[in-house]
């Protein structure tokens, strides 16, 4: 096998931006993703706006320009795409990571074992590991019975599908709101569940007072204080100071949030705070207990995941790039 210097795990905006790092600073390495490029933006709702602007999305130094304040969905996805063909950036698509291992034996190397779309299983091996996988992938799943039937989603993509349904959103931040914003102007009839009292003050500051004046005409019905207690075929079950009611639903939406996956973080020894149910780390280099083994982007924020963006993410990389090359006594790399 050959060595890289550098493995980097995870292909959107801090994987990116890690890989764009190490090529200025003369480190080999190889990003490996197991989907597509930015494959978390594909979850993202097809017609949706950034709520930052497009400078703040930008990584590698390269430009992103768009005619709007603030980009969409696709203008995001466009970038990402110049950005890898610029820099001719290293990556393995359709790879699933199933282990990281450690060097043992005095050895510091780690080997990372993968699998393809089609089964075929590859080895690879590096003198370090950035972890960038994310969070968006893995939603934040609430246990409930009937979380697994067909028309359960954690993700909302498109209003048109559901013209004419009764559609149930669990959830009461940005992405509910914006979802049943959507729902309701598609003809769905669509009704708001949330364990509080009110709707999260995080909302989009131009979303808020729209999601709020429309549950207080009726387009858009809301049960706070209320817990999901099962989802069946044709309904959900609500509880609310003790009283249970059904709600009719055709699709419901779980918009509970995302948390990073950290199994492979475990296995290869990487302690995980109980607390935050992140991977402790340095918050000066983002290198964990485990010596060469870095993570960056969400990752890093464990259950709160909501509070890394691309905007501040996207540095990440090229801090612990920045001590990788360092420690392994690359030349002094550039800033990106």
């Amino acid at each position: 096998m050959d060595t890289r210097d550098v493995l980097i795990v995870g292909a959107g905006p801090a994987g990116l931006a890690a890989a764009i790092a190490a090529k200025k600073a003369g480190l080999t390495y190889q990003v490996i993703e197991k989907g597509a490029l930015v494959n978390s933006l594909l979850h993202y709702p097809t017609e949706m706006v950034f709520f930052t602007t497009p400078e703040l999305m930008e990584i590698g130094g390269l430009p992103f320009t768009s005619p709007n304040d603030k980009p969409s969905r696709m203008e995001a996805l466009r970038y990402y795409r110049r950005v890898t063909d610029t820099y001719d950036l290293d990556i393995a698509f359709d790879e699933t990571v199933t282990s990281i291992k450690a060097g043992g034996a005095g050895s510091d190397i780690f080997t990372i074992d993968t699998q393809g779309r089609h089964g075929q299983a590859r080895r690879i091996a590096g003198r370090t590991v950035v972890m960038a996988t994310g969070a968006y992938d893995f939603p934040n799943l609430i246990d409930v019975p009937g979380e697994d039937l067909p028309h359960v989603s954690h993700y909302f993509t498109a209003p048109h599908p559901f013209y004419r349904k009764r559609v149930v959103i669990v959830g009461g931040k940005n992405s509910s709101a914006e979802a049943a914003l959507e729902l309701f102007r598609s003809g769905a009839q669509v009704t708001i569940v949330h364990r509080r009292a009110a709707l999260g003050d995080s909302i989009k500051y131009w979303v808020k007072p729209d999601i709020e004046n429309r549950i207080k005409e009726g387009s858009i019905a809301a049960r706070f204080n209320t817990d999901l207690v099962r989802i069946t075929p044709t309904h959900v079950v609500v509880t609310c100071n003790g009283k249970t009611d059904e709600l009719p639903a055709d699709q419901v939406f779980l918009l509970t949030g995302y948390i990073s996956d950290n199994r492979l973080l475990r296995a290869a020894g990487v302690e995980i705070e109980a607390e935050t149910c992140g991977p402790r780390h340095d918050a000066a280099t983002y290198e964990t207990n485990v010596k060469g083994l870095y993570v960056i982007g969400a990752m890093v924020a464990g259950k709160a995941s909501g509070r890394i963006f691309i905007e501040n993410g996207r540095f990440h990389g090229q801090v612990a790039i920045d001590e990788i090359a360092r420690k392994l006594g690359a030349a002094k790399p550039t800033t990106a």
